[in-house]
């Protein structure tokens, strides 16, 4: 390499560790890592009253980079899929994009998780075990409180 070419690497390492140095939080992490920084909240089943059942919840992404929802796995259905509603019409959707420093919604009478051919049918007061599927992040597992069948909390 001649020296030119060595100057010009070496200064665009140090403009790089710079940056990076420049760009961190204070437990000495990289802030905006581009790394989705997802958050399940709001997580609830309505008790089905057939073999089949509603999943809702939200998922807040803190991270300045987007994501998506690909799939849910549950040992309660091995028929578990996500599904938007437009015009009153649901549809399977193969993903949901969860957008940088956004949040995907997943509530009654709109976008949903979708449990068909249920194993058993849980009752009020229990916890349906989900595990959802993404596009970058890890896969997250959640808890599903069941609540009464009419349950609404944008109702409350």
């Amino acid at each position: 390499m001649n020296r030119r070419t060595t100057a010009l690497s070496a200064a665009v390492a140090l403009a790089a560790s710079l940056a990076l140095t420049g760009c961190s939080s204070s437990d000495g992490s990289p802030s905006g890592s581009g790394k989705p920084e997802l958050k399940v909240s709001g997580a609830f089943m309505p008790k089905p009253v057939t073999d089949m059942a509603g999943g809702f919840l939200t998922i807040t992404n803190d991270g300045d980079t987007a994501d998506r929802l690909t799939s849910v796995t549950s040992p309660i259905s091995d028929d578990v899929t996500i599904h938007e509603t437009k015009n009153q019409k649901m549809q399977e959707v193969k993903f949901f994009d969860i957008p940088a420093n956004g949040k995907l919604s997943l509530a009654r009478g709109g976008n949903h998780i979708m449990f068909m051919s249920l194993k058993e049918k849980p009752e009020q007061g229990d916890k349906v075990s989900v595990e959802l599927h993404f596009e970058k992040s890890d896969p997250i597992k959640v808890d599903l409180p069941v609540e009464a069948a009419n349950h609404n909390p944008q109702q409350h």
